[in-house]
């Protein structure tokens, strides 16, 4: 269907001098003058909807439009339902994380990939932690190491100013 933004073209706003003209049963019913598919469209009291404006003659369907703008909507809406936002949640870490407890924050990541969702491993360095970034890159190291199987790091651990940062993307 071609529609000018949220608009259907439709009536007199065709151009053109010849249209192929298909019924309001889907049934095709020629190649016939505008003014004569207008004039059958408004027997039935329906409307004239141009949908192939390309093909020569154009296309139009002898239809609702009232029920196709409906029916358009519904589709849009069942498209928007079966997309999945690609939302990244955040785990903060801190250099200076005991082992438990980036076990438990392992766990958690691991939870948030099964779920379908991108997780962003946040390590930030305080004051005199900076002078250590190594420690930081051996904890994403491991946090790697234990995430194989779950989820693949879409790069490598990566500084950006005080923070080590490190996106995980699900299997």
């Amino acid at each position: 269907m071609i529609f000018i933004g949220k608009r259907f073209i439709i009536n007199e706003q065709i151009r053109g001098t010849e249209v192929r003209l298909i019924d309001e049963n889907g049934a095709q019913a020629g190649i016939v003058s505008l003014s004569q598919a207008l004039e059958t469209a408004r027997e039935k009291e329906l409307d004239l909807i141009l949908i192939a404006p390309e093909a020569k003659p154009p296309v139009c369907k002898i239809g609702d439009i009232g029920k196709l703008k409906y029916e358009a909507s519904k589709k849009e809406k069942e498209n928007k339902k079966g997309k999945k936002t690609g939302t990244l949640k955040e785990i903060k870490l801190t250099p200076k994380i005991d082992t438990h407890d980036l076990i438990v924050k392992i766990n958690k990541t691991i939870e948030l990939l099964e779920k379908g969702h991108k997780v962003k491993l946040n390590m930030f360095f305080r004051g005199r932690e900076m002078s250590h970034k190594d420690i930081g890159f051996r904890l994403m190291g491991t946090a790697i190491e234990k995430l194989t199987g779950k989820g693949a790091p879409e790069a490598p651990p990566k500084m950006e100013g005080r923070n080590l940062n490190l996106i995980v993307a699900p299997l």
